[in-house]
């Protein structure tokens, strides 16, 4: 896509094309020279070095820092419907042999700028399809999307969930509801690694349910055995579910919402174990439950887990959620029996693994327990990460033995 007309440029400052030429997506505003006046937001537009150079094409959004979503780094291939279709293809393709589908009907399709794609998410459950739209370029384009979508996997409907904090940077307001064949009734029931889990579309966190966690359960559940376990932010217990499949004794769920856990209860049922024997159902602020519970000064359990929501929604709020980090896991370590197992994650793409491994070891240092790391986790092969994108990789998890 070249022009020769310098009005039709979006040029780059000096010195400030070399990620671009790296294939990092995203153009932030304080790199650009010149926007000319023509453009709107959402349209296409090329992107030129300072010295006249044509580097590649993107989406561009006035009302956010990113300026430029990049799309294509080939000059003269036109972004239209078959580009599209065909990086839909690809990233549809890419599922279809990494993700063993008699294991699983429910994974990630599109993953947003890992997939070539910025901007769009798109999860699989059973025969339903939830899209996010986390930019402008794709909002504008989401409902021929969607129908893409419907006719290259021959399912059912695509719902949206786009209820993103980043739609505001992006000047949207959320969005939700059916955006190409049919609705279901109600929640619907998917399947993972022999379990069956009850996800609600509309209504769920996310896009329904949290499929980058699917071999995390297993390995977490590995260690469950025989064990009294804690599953905090349980969300509908499907770490619950894994860990009384692989023979733990009770698990304790602790979450803040009362619909989640309704969900888990069934999730608990469904899977032929009993809520009421097997498991606790604990609706409240997990900070505040386990403070509480540390303050009895007895420990607890063999197992916890720790999978709380994304503390750290900008740079401005890192110290704020690495303080969070600590203090959710200083409390697990004061609950935990000798020889215990602490799983802990942080979905905060701002906190490096480094990062991460440093908090857990300050919270081990307070808490006067020495840790083994036995093994890292990390995000399911649905969830790739582009070798240009590293902060696509934001899930992270440490398995470790408390001495």
């Amino acid at each position: 896509m070249s022009t020769n007309n310098q009005d039709d440029r979006l040029i780059l400052k000096p010195g400030r094309d070399k990620p671009v030429r790296q294939r990092h997506p995203w153009i932030y505003s304080g790199a650009i020279q010149h926007t000319p006046a023509a453009f709107q937001d959402g349209d296409i537009v090329p992107v030129y070095s300072a010295k006249g150079k044509w580097l590649a094409c993107g989406y561009f959004n006035s009302a956010s820092q990113i300026r430029v979503r990049l799309l294509s780094w080939q000059e003269d291939e036109p972004i239209d419907a078959a580009f599209w279709r065909k990086k839909l293809e690809s990233a549809i393709a890419m599922r279809s042999a990494l993700v063993d589908q008699s294991q699983t009907d429910t994974y990630r399709l599109v993953n947003g700028e890992s997939d070539f794609l910025p901007g769009l998410i798109v999860d699989r459950y059973g025969p339903f399809l939830v899209l996010q739209a986390g930019t402008l370029g794709i909002d504008r384009r989401k409902a021929d999307l969607a129908q893409l979508l419907l006719d290259l996997t021959g399912l059912q409907g695509v719902i949206e969930r786009s209820e993103l904090s980043s739609r505001n940077k992006e000047g949207l307001e959320s969005a939700s509801g059916l955006l190409a064949g049919v609705a279901p009734d109600g929640p619907i029931e998917v399947s993972e690694l022999g379990m069956r889990y009850q996800v609600d579309l509309f209504r769920g966190q996310k896009t329904g349910f949290y499929t980058d966690q699917r071999e995390n359960r297993r390995r977490v559940a590995s260690y469950c055995r025989e064990a009294k376990v804690l599953n905090a932010f349980s969300y509908t217990g499907a770490f619950a579910v894994q860990a009384l499949a692989a023979g733990a004794q009770h698990v304790v769920n602790i979450d803040s919402s009362v619909q989640a856990l309704t969900l888990a209860e069934t999730n608990l049922a469904d899977n032929g174990f009993d809520p009421d024997q097997q498991a606790e159902l604990i609706a409240g602020d997990v900070f505040q439950v386990l403070r509480d519970w540390s303050r009895a000064g007895e420990p607890r359990f063999d197992v916890i887990i720790l999978d709380p929501p994304k503390f750290a929604h900008s740079q401005r709020g890192l110290q704020r959620a690495l303080r969070g980090y600590k203090e959710i896991n200083l409390l697990a370590l004061r609950l935990l029996r000798p020889n215990g197992i602490l799983t802990t994650f942080s979905c905060s793409g701002l906190v490096s693994s480094d990062l991460f491994q440093k908090v857990i070891f300050g919270a081990a240092t307070d808490a006067n327990r020495s840790l083994q790391i036995v093994e890292r986790l990390h995000q399911g092969v649905d969830h790739p990460v582009a070798i240009n994108f590293p902060e696509g990789e934001y899930l992270k998890g440490l398995i470790c033995r408390v001495l």
